[in-house]
């Protein structure tokens, strides 16, 4: 067996948990769609958490510290305790990434759920339920779509590149881009940004500063198995359940594209 197909297997019964959970809790969360949840605001009134956010938060955290109970636990839903520093595993979760789209009625809004050891994800699951979508993935083992295998788009030189960032950003790339650029209108589920790159469908994104560990932990996994990459301006990748679960400027992309959008993010956004 080879190294990489012994990697998946030590961690394909955790990937069948968090799938399962994911599913579970999307389900509940589709219960609360478009029937005007309750909604509060945290964060200084920056961001909404609704009931199903709530609601879905509590399946996972039932079902996935239930079966196991060793794991650090790291949510955007729950107050962090620390004590995940300690455990060399974790469970890295959004109950729904993309609130806003979810509280509007729009069906961009995912499930993230990771599974991290050591920093790094091992076992990743994003389930949009309003759109019948379930993305995948083990380390060492192929990123999947429904159960069908998906990879990024291999660009060629001279192919213009789709490209999902704010407008003004994607402006200015024109100047400082050597390659054509057509902005994708905004896509407001951060983690299904990087799976839409994973699955073809777009050539890259620009992350801003502040992006938390629950946002991309699952999508990097995904992306990664896909044939892509998630890296700070650095070209540095992402390591996870650490003190600081908050990010700073961030490019994902399929690899041979990654080096030229990181570059044009540092001429634009220096770090």
């Amino acid at each position: 067996m080879s190294d990489e197909a012994r990697l998946a297997a030590d961690w394909q019964a955790d990937l069948q948990l968090i799938r399962t959970a994911a599913v579970a809790a999307g389900q509940t969360a589709l219960g609360y769609f478009r029937k005007s949840p309750d909604v509060r605001w945290k964060n200084e009134g920056r961001s909404p958490v609704s009931e199903a956010d709530l609601a879905a938060n509590d399946v996972l955290k039932t079902r996935l510290l239930s079966a196991r109970p060793d794991y650090g636990w790291l949510s955007e839903e729950t107050d962090d305790d620390l004590s995940r520093l300690s455990r060399e595993t974790a469970f890295v979760i959004d109950p729904i990434d993309g609130t806003r789209a979810f509280i509007g009625g729009k069906e961009l809004w995912c499930v993230s759920v990771a599974v991290v050891h050591r920093g790094e994800p091992v076992a990743g699951v994003l389930y949009a339920p309003a759109l019948d979508e379930l993305f995948e993935a083990v380390a060492g083992g192929p990123a999947l779509k429904n159960g069908a295998p998906i990879s990024v788009r291999e660009a060629k030189a001279g192919d213009t590149l789709h490209l999902a960032a704010a407008e003004d950003t994607i402006a200015k790339f024109a100047s400082v881009y050597a390659t054509p650029v057509v902005r994708v209108p905004h896509v407001p589920s951060l983690a299904y940004r990087l799976a839409m790159v994973a699955d073809a469908r777009i050539d890259g994104t620009l992350v801003k500063r502040n992006a938390h560990d629950w946002d991309l932990a699952a999508a990097d996994l995904i992306l990664a198995q896909a044939g892509g990459r998630l890296a700070d301006l650095s070209g540095a990748p992402l390591s996870y359940n650490r003190p600081e679960v908050v990010h700073g400027v961030l490019c994902a992309a399929a690899r041979p594209v990654l080096p030229g959008l990181i570059a044009a993010s540092r001429t634009l956004e220096p770090h």
